[in-house]
């Protein structure tokens, strides 16, 4: 079985590319080394592929079900690998020490994460939820919050859902339903249905801290209004809270990760006599929204981080099958008698090799040098963390939505590189094609990136969002020109497109008209995505300068492959944007 993720590509990206080290010259980080940052790579990779890897099949074959007792049953090496990982701290990774945290820079925490994401992505999800949330409540919640539920989490003890999405509103945040009331010692009454709540129930923890968004008395209507709660399945006294599991969502893929239907204050787990799950509101009432977007966000980097992890285990698994499969012969062999070559010797699997490749590497790449950015925020001060922040915003819904599509791609080729094997259960690649394919749908769909990218992130503050990354794209293409060679083509072919990004935002705002401008936001994410993960490529390769040996000539190759065949792509689809095109505005419901 091939290893889920690449370590010697990692460290080029951390150390050849991004040198963190250098971060450990910073205060915050200055307690770690490149010694403890290895060490946390190393510890990682070996618990994913010993621990986690060995049961993702396992997991997928045998879903979570609801036993006679009400609870719900996992297999038991779910527990096992998660308390082992509970135990290695490294769930603590990049929290504060002052809450029991490691103190790690993000960029190192996520490298290390990305292993248990690769290795099983159901079980991983467990922790990863947790990290969220914990890291919301650290940033917003009061001293006592902080003490009760963000410290039990650090330690592995709780663990962490978020709890937005309804039935009835889906990602339509501003017509949830679910209410709180206040009650008389302080704290709060919910009542409402929250859907698709990954990890909702289980006992795989000693409790479940709920975030949930929900709507106060007189609240303003739509997103204004929502307030943020913690809701935990067992309130501190260790009385069960009013929260009912209704069910479990049985799902294509991702099946190890308990999906739920949950009820809050319908009576189930609370005295006839009274009304409503316990909850402690976080923060003031009606920013609530602007609350679970600390989370959220660090969701949505999480997902594109997953969706990369599960195309880049798929490519691996490819690779390795290429490579011992052997069918048909050279097209300029004739002899039938002649022993048939393995199939990564067909130019068309090797293109398939080599897609796949570009994708997850590039993907990778992206989301390491989104995570260090939450780092250069973190650590810098004035116009350095201000940028830092405002490119990490702009920048978020590519590292989300690139991935989620592209990677999925990739676990798509890597079953046609399988040929009918890949698509048997008797071969992983094809439920890593399954657990992929959720995350270009959950924290936001693609579409609802869209819409974020080019009608709220690129214009905000007057267009600085665009403008900076601009800014930064030429910084690199500078580089590129300077270096000469295929990095000068591609520094050019760069240039070209990152100024076509600019001028077309910029004709799509002229239309006058919100619903023109907004018709074709996917076609704009998918293109900006395009233009984002070649600048990618091109630091890549510029990290690469004149190395040798087949590494750097896999990197020089796979960025030849994206600009030769991906970033073109590019050209047609700012054509279409800049012709404000209204084909699926005049569109007639009927018609279909």
């Amino acid at each position: 079985m091939a290893d889920p993720l690449s370590r010697r590509d990692i460290d080029f990206l951390l150390h050849e590319w991004l040198d963190v080290t250098a971060l450990t010259e910073r205060e915050r980080f200055s307690e770690h080394s490149r010694e403890t940052f290895d060490d946390v790579l190393s510890l990682s990779a070996d618990m994913a592929i010993e621990l986690f890897a060995t049961h993702n099949k396992k997991g997928d074959q045998n879903e979570p079900y609801v036993g006679e007792d009400g609870k719900v049953v996992l297999i038991d090496e779910v527990r096992t690998a998660l308390a082992e990982f509970t135990k290695s701290g490294l769930i603590a990774g990049s929290f504060d020490e002052s809450v029991g945290g490691l103190q790690l820079p993000s960029v190192v925490s996520k490298a290390s994460l990305a292993w248990f994401q690769a290795a099983n992505p159901s079980s991983s999800t467990y922790p990863f939820l947790t990290v969220g949330n914990a890291n919301l409540l650290a940033e917003y919640g009061t001293p006592e919050q902080i003490d009760t539920w963000v410290r039990p989490m650090v330690e592995g003890r709780f663990y962490g859902t978020m709890c937005l999405s309804e039935p009835q509103a889906g990602s339509t945040l501003a017509d949830i339903t679910t209410k709180a009331v206040p009650a008389d010692d302080g704290s709060w009454r919910l009542t409402g249905t929250k859907m698709w709540i990954s990890a909702g129930e289980h006992e795989l923890s000693e409790n479940i801290v709920h975030l949930v968004l929900a709507k106060t008395p007189g609240a303003p209507a739509g997103v204004k209004g929502i307030s943020l709660f913690i809701a935990p399945k067992y309130l501190p006294d260790g009385t069960r809270n009013d929260i009912a599991l209704v069910g479990l969502n049985h799902k294509m893929g991702n099946r190890g990760t308990t999906n739920c239907l949950l009820n809050f204050g319908d009576g189930t787990h609370s005295p006839a006599d009274e009304k409503g799950a316990v909850a402690y509101l976080v923060g003031e009432e009606h920013h609530g929204l602007m609350y679970m977007f600390h989370m959220m966000n660090e969701a949505r980097i999480g997902v594109g981080f997953l969706a990369t992890a599960i195309g880049y285990a798929g490519y691996l698994a490819s690779l390795e099958y290429a490579k011992v499969r052997t069918q048909g012969r050279p097209l300029d062999n004739k002899d039938p008698s002649s022993p048939a070559i393995p199939i990564i010797d067909h130019a068309d699997v090797r293109r398939m090799l080599l897609a796949q490749k570009s994708y997850v590497e590039g993907a990778l790449a992206l989301g390491l040098y989104a995570s260090k950015l939450v780092d250069e925020e973190q650590t810098t001060e004035g116009e350095a963390a201000e940028n830092a922040h405002t490119l990490l915003e702009v920048l978020t819904p590519i590292v989300k939505s690139w991935p989620s599509q592209w990677c999925l791609e990739a676990n798509s080729l890597a079953i046609q590189v399988h040929g009918g094997y890949g698509y048997t259960k008797e071969f992983d690649v094809e439920q890593f094609y399954r657990d992929n394919r959720l995350n270009p749908i959950h924290e936001g769909a693609h579409g609802i990136h869209g819409l974020d990218l080019l009608g709220r992130k690129v214009v905000m503050n007057g267009g600085k969002g665009l403008q900076l990354l601009v800014g930064t794209i030429t910084e690199t293409v500078e580089r590129g020109a300077a270096a000469g060679g295929p990095a000068a083509d591609y520094a050019t072919q760069l240039k070209a497109a990152a100024d076509r990004l600019a001028e077309v935002t910029v004709a799509l705002w002229s239309a006058g008209d919100v619903s023109v401008s907004l018709a074709n936001s996917t076609v704009y994410l998918e293109a900006a995505g395009h233009v984002v993960i070649s600048w990618i490529w091109l630091e890549q390769l510029l990290a690469v300068g004149e190395k040798t040996g087949d590494f750097y000539d896999g990197k020089r190759a796979a960025a030849q492959y994206f600009f030769r065949y991906e970033l073109p792509k590019t050209g047609p689809q700012f054509d279409l944007l800049a012709s404000l095109d209204r084909t699926t505005l005049d569109l007639e419901p009927a018609w279909l």
